[in-house]
């Protein structure tokens, strides 16, 4: 078995087999295929699925709460609420418990069932169903630097987001990712302890010097378009797991399998779980 399969990550939180370490499914914003994302139904639904790991996203709240959501504006196209301002970094948690985000059905997933009443939730509002399973919860720090009057500082954020986790005791149990690699190597001085992926979208680029980029992160995750069996390989070399997003097709789930990835995010942790049941993968 190779040498990155065998890491404590994946023994920790993989059920093993004669074979090989099974490829772990990501629950993209919870379930969005099925659920309003990043809600708690959504959450919900991906636990009763089986999904291994609940990806989810933060911004901070004027108050510094941590919120979970993936647009710094409340986003209209799916939540409801009262007018006027709607960037989360402006607004009190109270503020914010004022949207609905359940009630719209998102038009980009017909399958998608409302949940209303549903709202943002905390950080901590998720990791609190942590008792429900031995799932892990892969959280991204959203950030636009350009607008640096939308999130904290990094050291600050990271601080909000270690203290977090520790609350709750599942640093053992989290992995924290952004495509803003400052707040990765702001993490990585705060809370060493904390497992840390490199998102990447771009051009192709070499895994390893990503994982260096990113301070030393143990993992990335590039969009599934990049991902090749010779990139595959070269990051496992170097000691690296490659968790691609957001692949939603058997198509692509089977090109990822075939190149070796060792996990998938995806925004239908259902479906992906039964295809890889299906080849005798899970």
């Amino acid at each position: 078995m190779a040498a990155a399969r065998t890491l404590p990550f994946l023994l920790a939180i993989m059920m093993m087999t004669d074979a090989a370490p099974r490829i772990l499914v990501h629950g993209h914003r919870g379930a969005r295929a099925v659920r309003p994302e990043n809600t708690l139904p959504a959450f919900e639904y991906a636990i009763s699925a089986g999904a291994d790991v609940l990806e989810l996203d933060l911004w901070v709240t004027a108050d510094d709460v941590l919120v979970v959501s993936h647009d710094p504006l409340i986003n209209t196209a799916i939540c409801a609420g009262p007018e006027g301002e709607r960037t989360i970094r402006r607004l009190t948690l109270e503020q914010v418990r004022q949207w609905d985000c359940g009630s719209k059905k998102n038009p980009e997933f017909p399958r998608q069932e409302p949940a209303p009443g549903a709202r943002i939730p905390t950080l901590d509002e998720v990791l609190a169903l942590a008792p429900r399973g031995s799932f892990w919860f892969n959280i991204e720090m959203k950030s636009q630097p350009a607008r640096p009057e939308l999130q904290p500082e990094p050291e600050q954020y990271a601080q909000l987001v270690a203290a977090a986790v520790r609350r709750r005791k599942l640093e053992n149990r989290v992995i924290v990712q952004s495509f803003d690699f400052r707040l990765l190597r702001a993490l990585r001085q705060v809370a060493p302890e904390l497992r840390r992926a490199a998102l990447y979208a771009g051009l192709p680029r070499d895994f390893a010097e990503l994982a260096r980029d990113a301070g030393e992160t143990p993992i990335v995750s590039p969009h599934y378009s990049l991902v090749t069996p010779e990139r595959v390989r070269a990051a496992h070399a170097a000691g690296l797991q490659v968790v691609p997003w957001t692949a939603n097709t058997p198509d692509v789930w089977d090109r990822l399998i075939e190149a070796g990835v060792d996990a998938i995010i995806t925004d239908d942790p259902k479906a992906l779980i039964d295809h890889l049941r299906a080849k005798g993968l899970r």
